[in-house]
C-alpha cells in the first residue's frame, strides 16, 4: 500500500462522483502499429481497403480504444486513489470507430461503494472515452477494490 498522503482512501470517495481524464490524441502511426501486433483485420491495417469498407477510412480496434481507456484511467484517477486491484470489466459497448486524428478523453462516475471486513471496498464505476467531438465512443462498467482507512469504523 502506497504510503503517499494525498492517495484517496475508498472511505473518501462518493455515489456520483465524477473524475475526469486527460487526453490522448490518436495517431495514424499509433493506430497501424497496435492494429498490425494485436488486430490485424484490413479496416485496421490496410488504408485502401478500409476506404472501400464500410467505415470509409481506417478505424481503431476495439482492444486499442480499450488499452487508450484504461490509460487514461489510471494516469488521470487511479493513480490518486489506493487501489488494491481490478475486479472486473463489463459491459464494454463501442458506440463509434476511434480514427487517426481523434482526440479521446472520457470521465468515470462512482456507482457505488462497497465495504467488506477485510478493510477495502469495491468500487463501481461506469465511464466513458469521448473523441474530439465530444460523442461517446465507448462505455464500460468497472469494479476496483480500493484500501479502506486503516482506523475506519463500520456505518
Amino acid at each position: 500500500m502506497s504510503d503517499d498522503p494525498d492517495k484517496l482512501w475508498a472511505d473518501d470517495l462518493a455515489v456520483g462522483q465524477v473524475f475526469e481524464f486527460g487526453t490522448h490524441h490518436v495517431t495514424e502511426d499509433e493506430l497501424l502499429g497496435f492494429a498490425r501486433q494485436w488486430d490485424p483485420q484490413d479496416f485496421h491495417v490496410d488504408k485502401a481497403a478500409a476506404e472501400k469498407g464500410v467505415y470509409g477510412g481506417l478505424i481503431a480496434s476495439g482492444l486499442h480504444t480499450m488499452s487508450i481507456y484504461q490509460r487514461l484511467a489510471v494516469t488521470g484517477v487511479l493513480v490518486k486513489w489506493r487501489v488494491i486491484a481490478g475486479k472486473r470489466l463489463g459491459d464494454v459497448v463501442f458506440l463509434r470507430p476511434v480514427r487517426p486524428g481523434d482526440t479521446l478523453t472520457g470521465s468515470t462516475v462512482i456507482d457505488a461503494i462497497d465495504f467488506d471486513d477485510r478493510n477495502r471496498a469495491l468500487v463501481t464505476s461506469s465511464a466513458e472515452l469521448r473523441n474530439t467531438d465530444g460523442k461517446p465512443v465507448m462505455r464500460t462498467v468497472v469494479e476496483a477494490y480500493v484500501h479502506a482507512r486503516p482506523d475506519r469504523t463500520e456505518d
